[in-house]
């Protein structure tokens, strides 16, 4: 064999192993173009929807513990057991709340007069925790001063003493008072009860009894009328961009005199007129009869928070529609054109509440509520789930009422209930007519869609209406619609679609948002909670680490020249990228929906010239080995994000290789120094 021959099958095996090195390094290949000016992402892109389903503000986010303690439910016992000398009086001090309990001598001196309260799915306490015992009360027997005895209980003990706390309240006064006394439990108890004893039985005796609360000391910032302390910091901890109030189909109402209305919710909290919540006969097989707005987290606790947490409030307002899906058109269930007046009065007067000062009627509301400052208020949205011609005949009355008082207000209309169909393109034909700067679209659906999705608004117009994506979440097939890793991986993979376009969607908020594990009507949800604890789910996790990492600018980020959209060829992968200039940083998010871990590399070309990336790259990412796999009571923590430093030799110049594992979310960061 000659030398030259030799050489020309060296050279040949030489040129064969660069093709596959070549191959191989480029196995999964994205590359972005960082030298492109990027998409703005909004402040506003992800957020929060809050909407009092699942026992979300009585009984969860709220921080009262009494369920009924006005006595205003339908059954005004409701929630109480009653026993000894008690009456229902209806002539209180509280003209929208008129109902309270008179405790008198109940016959004999051994007889005990009181009554007990179970709260919500009982009171739950803590060791060491202080909690503020509060009531509206008279003497109206003959004696100077009454008594009463309040007390923590657990009825189902084995223990001397059922009471575990107690407190004596002296009512010194003929006239309506409040009294309020702060006591510390000894013991940690999920399941107690308040009760309530007239003291110092005699024939003389009653005392009245009116909006009977209990709080703990430490609410979310300290505020008496306030929030769950752990659940408002979970929310807190998703750095939410908007905040969505009040909902939802209670916006609606099953009746127009069901649906919420914000301005029983302002004002003195004692005489803020309860509503029954839409959820509580909404489905048979998870019926809560006892399930009633108290109105105690109104519109003010809410733009508090919302101002708190650093997010808009985008505040949802009934157009005149009631539900829909819950009335016969044939009924006339909805208002006329000609009787709107009222609704859009609501609709003006709560921007004034937000933004007016205090020489507007309702801009002394709130500064007398404690908020002389305005909210700024720049969004509110007209109606939730409507659909038909009749949507946008009622929209455009608002529109032209709003803009002739506040131009500056941003209004967002709806697309309905679906996610497409002729309702849909219906109802968004109408608003590209119209006068609103967004469109809230909401898809509840199952995993192919979530799957399939992710390129859903690469081919919407890029001038025009925008997008709030206002509800969503991954509802698994076969009934699995808890809150199950498999679920919040498709999420994961849809909202590269949403980052990627940045310049269509400007809000998306995940929903529901809170559940009750003893009190829910509809899953998944973000957050649920007991009354004691709280688990963050799979999907919360999700929805933190886009939020904590959305970047300002949207970069483009192809693979084989395409988006990286779990298309044909792309492996089950989807990716977006974002450069954050606060944080100095390139985000790239990687979704893998395979079963098996996969080489990826990450490829930044046209980099400028000032820009240097450093070698300090981590990745944080969460995945399961079990699909259905969720966080619990129990083990909340079973999912976790999880971040690790990407070694040294993975990322070498402006090329990272690296490898992402099976059914995983990872983030990527790439911090750099100009």
């Amino acid at each position: 064999m000659t030398r030259p021959y030799l050489r020309a099958i060296f050279a040949a095996f030489l040129i064969s192993c660069t093709i596959a090195s070549t191959a191989q390094s480029q196995c999964n290949l994205m590359t972005i173009d960082a030298g492109r000016k990027g998409i703005p992402v909004q402040e506003t892109m992800y957020g929060l929807f809050f909407e009092d389903i699942n026992f979300a503000a009585d009984g969860g986010l709220y921080a009262e513990k009494v369920k009924n303690r006005s006595f205003e439910f339908d059954d005004h016992f409701m929630g109480w057991n009653i026993f000894g000398n008690v009456s229902l009086q209806k002539d209180g001090p509280f003209d929208r709340n008129p109902h309270y309990v008179r405790l008198a001598y109940a016959g004999h001196p051994v007889f005990i007069t009181g009554l007990e309260n179970e709260g919500f799915f009982g009171i739950g306490v803590e060791e060491g925790k202080e909690y503020r015992f509060s009531v509206w009360a008279r003497n109206a027997g003959e004696n100077e001063k009454e008594c009463i005895s309040f007390h923590l209980c657990k009825n189902a003990t084995m223990g001397e003493d059922q009471s575990f706390c107690r407190g004596y309240m002296e009512i010194d006064s003929k006239e309506w008072k409040k009294y309020e006394m702060v006591v510390t439990s000894p013991v940690t108890e999920p399941k107690a009860s308040l009760r309530i004893v007239l003291e110092r039985s005699n024939p003389s005796q009653a005392i009245d009894l009116e909006h009977i609360s209990l709080f703990p000391v430490e609410t979310f910032n300290g505020h008496e009328n306030g929030l769950r302390k752990d659940i408002a910091e979970a929310l807190q901890d998703l750095k939410p961009g908007v905040f969505r109030f009040p909902g939802g189909c209670i916006v609606e109402g099953t009746t127009l005199e069901t649906r919420y209305q914000w301005k029983n919710s302002v004002g003195p909290v004692e005489n803020r007129p309860i509503n029954m919540n839409r959820w509580n006969y909404t489905f048979a097989n998870r019926l809560y009869p006892d399930y009633f707005q108290s109105y105690g987290l109104g519109f003010y606790e809410y733009f508090l928070f919302a101002e708190e947490i650093g997010a808009e409030p985008l505040p949802v307002i009934s157009c005149g529609m009631a539900c829909q899906f819950q009335n016969d058109p044939a009924t006339h269930p909805h208002a006329e054109i000609d009787e709107l007046e009222c609704f859009v009065q609501d609709a003006l007067d709560l921007i004034e509440f937000a933004n007016g000062d205090v020489a507007t009627q309702w801009g002394k509301v709130r500064t007398d509520m404690g908020h002389p400052e305005p909210f700024d208020l720049k969004y509110i949205g007209i109606g939730n789930e409507q659909w038909g011609k009749e949507y946008p005949e009622r929209l455009q009355v608002f529109i032209e009422a709003i803009r002739a008082k506040y131009p500056e207000i941003n209004i967002i209309g709806s697309s309905g209930p679906y996610k497409d169909g002729e309702l849909f393109d219906e109802l968004w034909a109408a608003m590209r007519t119209m006068d609103v700067q967004l469109v809230d679209e909401h898809y509840y659906a199952d995993e192919d869609f979530f799957i399939n999705n992710a390129d859903r608004y690469d081919s919407y117009p890029r001038k025009g209406v925008k997008v709030f994506a206002g509800e969503y979440a991954c509802h698994g097939k076969d009934n699995r619609k808890w809150n199950h890793f498999n679920a919040s991986l498709l999420e994961a993979a849809f909202m590269t679609g949403l980052e990627r376009n940045a310049d269509v969607v400007l809000m998306a908020s995940y929903a529901p948002l809170l559940a009750h594990v003893e009190g829910w009507q509809w899953r998944p949800d973000l957050v649920w909670f007991d009354n004691l604890n709280i688990v963050r789910t799979c999907s919360y996790y999700v929805q933190q680490l886009y939020a904590c990492n959305k970047g300002t600018e949207v970069l483009p980020l192809t693979m084989n020249g395409k988006h990286v959209a779990g298309k044909d060829g792309q492996n089950g992968l989807y990716a977006s990228v974002v450069k954050d200039e606060n944080k100095k940083t390139y985000i790239v998010k990687v979704v893998n929906l395979a079963s098996d871990q996969q080489e990826i590399n990450i490829r930044f070309e046209r980099l400028p010239r000032k820009i240097r990336l450093a070698s300090e790259v981590s990745c944080t990412s969460i995945h399961s080995d079990e699909s259905y796999a969720d966080n619990t009571i129990d083990s909340p923590d079973r999912i976790v994000p999880v971040t690790v430093p990407v070694s040294a030799g993975e990322f070498v110049g402006n090329h990272l290789k690296t490898h992402i594992g099976p059914k995983t979310f990872a983030v990527y960061t790439f911090p750099y120094t100009e």
